[in-house]
């Protein structure tokens, strides 16, 4: 990437798919950022770039990359894939920013881990310019998404009601469903999760509560 590339891509602001990072001064939290990038549609991030948009970049550029890379070696499971770049703000080379690049991994999900000794740790998400961590849901769906074999769709008395109160409503809830049909928690999780991986039903994470909408029709064949 060149220096009018980094220059545009900042101007578009942190989104969905763009995080900045001033530093890699706590590289934990970067790991999250990696993880829910790999989890969703993969993304940049930008070290060296302040949250408003200002290109101060790093003296050290080869140093935050060791901090990163140490810390996705040890902090993220299973291990993703990722490529970085330095990019020089002048000729002397004594600022740069990093550029990595996270692409939607295949081997989702993928958990940051809070310490070295962990044996497991937190999935994340990507939403708006926001990292959050996945729901049982989000993960089930991640995962059941994945499997070669198709998933065998069962439209009974349940799943009735429920495309019922969608045809009227535009969103549900677990919480929702599990009061409209008279369910457990895990029996409402596991309708709405087959019926998202049988590409019926939308899936909408959010920081409080994710809720779920039917799929679009596709009117173009």
């Amino acid at each position: 990437m060149e220096l009018k590339e980094l220059y545009r891509l900042v101007k578009r602001g942190e989104g969905n798919r763009l995080e900045f990072k001033r530093k890699a001064a706590h590289p934990e939290k970067i790991v999250r950022e990696f993880v829910a990038f790999a989890n969703t549609k993969g993304g940049d991030i930008l070290i060296g770039v302040d949250d408003n948009g200002n290109i101060p970049g790093v003296k050290y550029a080869e140093e935050e990359i060791y901090v990163l890379d140490k810390a996705l070696a040890n902090l993220c499971k299973p291990r993703l894939q990722y490529e970085y770049t330095i990019i020089p703000l002048d000729e002397h080379e004594s600022r740069a920013v990093v550029h990595y690049e996270v692409a939607e991994s295949t081997k989702k999900p993928h958990y940051a881990l809070p310490d070295e000794n962990a044996e497991w740790g937190k999935a994340y998400v990507r939403l708006a310019d926001k990292s959050i961590q996945a729901s049982k849901e989000v993960r089930n769906v991640i995962k059941f998404s994945r499997r070669k074999n198709a998933r065998v769709l069962e439209i009974n008395e349940k799943e009735k009601l429920l495309l019922k109160y969608l045809g009227e409503f535009d969103k549900i809830t677990v919480s929702q469903f599990q009061e409209l049909a008279k369910l457990n928690r895990y029996n409402a999780s596991k309708i709405l999760v087959n019926l998202v991986v049988s590409n019926v039903l939308m899936i909408h994470p959010s920081d409080k509560e994710d809720s779920f909408s039917m799929q679009p029709i596709n009117f173009d064949h």
